[in-house]
């Protein structure tokens, strides 16, 4: 697909629901609710939208023309990269409004991952299906390899191994996504202080992962809608903003970690070069990042292979308040996967929204104008989308 002018898209609306741990409402109705929301804020009827792009095994282009009364949908698709999936929808959707191929382009993910389909559940019920099936039960399940921190130990062992990092650097990331919840009243653990201590007494559940090392599963859903920027301009909602940059990128061997030709790379490491490019930026100009967490050491991993620091060193680089508020890259302000909520990552693109409008309350970045977000999906897909107002 070709490369689309930068600031030709514009995220014009956001919506989310309350983000809980047990709910009456269906994955699919969570899904609605903050579609719905999202074309409110961004002062179109729903059914206006004419481009669909679901990143959720939950729900088909028919339940949402259906539910949000849409007229003339002219583009869908589904994204199925995991936690990246959100981010490269937003990719997705401004390469359609800047071809024409649609205007007001609707991209929502969600779940009941709480309520169904828990990762550490032990009744009966749908089975997840990870990507690479095949090698996974195959290859994996006999030995006992069956959950995301099992794999993923095996990256963060060989990183730790080869480049001798500080293991304090996951302390530090969970610690600063925790401070930031509390001042976020939309996440789940707002009021549930955690200290150092706290941390350090939390159960090792698969080495180097401690439990407070590892995101939540929650119920909710987030939606955002992409429009050209001239037309969000014009459309009497809340204040755009634009989109300098998109990527996304895919390591080698993408479903086989642990054969991989360099076990240490991630899609990141591809595509933000590319989203730098695109938009003619430093990192050192960002305000502020909200980075994919679904575990601590996966923050720390993409900071180096974005190329904020070298391997090894993303413990240095977290260190001495540089990602707390104030610092120099506040990070995750929110309270990310951690301590906010778990949809995938989509709630990191809506505060990315709500910190350049300056609709961040108690969070707000000082003077932000430019910034980052990430996803990381399954076994290293990524996807970057760079931000201003």
């Amino acid at each position: 697909m070709s490369r689309y002018r930068p600031d030709t898209a514009a995220i014009a609306g956001i919506g989310e629901t309350e983000y809980t741990r047990g709910t009456d409402k269906s994955g699919l109705q969570l899904l609605m609710e903050a579609s719905l929301k999202a074309c409110a804020d961004a002062g179109i009827e729903s059914g206006a939208v004419d481009g669909l792009v679901m990143t959720s095994r939950v729900g088909t282009n028919e339940d949402f023309v259906a539910g949000l009364g849409i007229t003339d949908l002219k583009f869908h698709a589904h994204i199925k990269i995991g936690g990246a999936s959100p981010v490269a929808g937003l990719h997705l959707a401004c390469h359609a409004v800047a071809s024409g191929i649609a205007e007001r382009v609707l991209v929502s993910a969600g779940r009941n991952a709480y309520s169904s389909m828990r990762l550490g559940a032990t009744d009966s019920g749908p089975r997840v299906v990870w990507p690479g099936d095949d090698i996974r039960r195959n290859l994996e399940y006999p030995y006992g390899m069956i959950a995301p921190m099992q794999w993923y130990s095996l990256h963060a062992n060989r990183w730790f191994h080869e480049t001798n990092a500080s293991r304090e650097g996951m302390a530090t990331v969970a610690l600063n996504t925790r401070r930031h919840a509390h001042l976020n009243p939309r996440a789940w653990f707002r009021d549930r202080p955690m200290s150092r201590e706290d941390y350090d007494a939390s159960p090792m559940l698969v080495t180097p992962f401690k439990l407070l090392d590892v995101c939540l599963e929650t119920d909710g859903a987030a939606a955002i809608l992409v429009t050209r920027a001239d037309a969000a301009r014009r459309a009497g909602g809340k204040p755009p903003v634009y989109v300098a940059a998109t990527a996304e990128g895919h390591p080698d061997s993408p479903d086989d970690l642990s054969n991989r030709p360099d076990i240490l790379g991630m899609g990141i490491g591809k595509a933000a070069p590319r989203a730098l490019d695109i938009a003619g930026i430093r990192l050192d100009e960002l305000d502020f990042a909200e980075i994919y967490d679904c575990f601590t050491f996966i923050v720390l991993r993409q900071l180096e292979e974005i190329g904020f620091c070298q391997r090894g060193e993303a413990p240095d680089f977290v260190a001495n308040g540089r990602i707390a508020l104030g610092g120099e890259l506040p990070l995750n302000t929110h309270g990310g996967l951690l301590s906010q909520a778990h949809i995938s990552g989509m709630n990191h693109v809506v505060e990315a929204v709500r910190q350049l409008r300056g609709d961040a309350g108690q969070a707000q970045v000082a003077g932000a104008h430019l910034g980052l977000v990430t996803g990381y999906g399954d076994f290293g897909d990524g996807a970057i989308a760079i931000l201003h107002n």
